[in-house]
């Protein structure tokens, strides 16, 4: 069975789509980009203030499923630009100090809102 979570901390969908679907004991959350959840605008320009907001945003939905990063199994990042790896693998190891997630990163040409980046990820309780 599956169970539509959506977070009150986190910012509203961009589109028709929930913040998270958990079936079973996993937790497939969609991407977030770095949006205030207030403002409904992007966190800043750096690429250093966006990477921590999506990962704020993320732990709320995380929250609202009762779930923390700890649980987290699968990530995926997105960035417009590569060069900004070692930047936000550096705030993302803050969130995943021991066991990190399996993960992938790639570049894109794009993101929603004039994001820098975007991440989703799979959890399992």
């Amino acid at each position: 069975m599956k169970q539509i979570i959506t977070s009150p901390n986190a910012p509203a969908a961009l589109g028709p789509y929930s913040h998270a679907v958990q079936v079973g004991n996993f937790l497939f959350t969609s991407g977030q980009v770095p949006l205030v959840p207030e403002t409904g605008k992007l966190a800043g320009e750096s690429i250093e203030a966006q990477a921590n907001q999506v990962l704020n945003n993320l732990e709320q939905v995380l929250k609202s499923a009762g779930l923390t990063f700890a649980d987290v199994v699968k990530t995926t990042i997105f960035l417009t630009d590569l060069s900004d790896f070692a930047a936000v693998n550096a705030i993302y190891a803050t969130r995943f100090p021991a066991d990190p997630p399996a993960r992938s990163c790639v570049q894109v040409a794009k993101l929603p809102a004039g994001a820098k980046m975007e991440m989703e990820l799979i959890a399992s309780k």
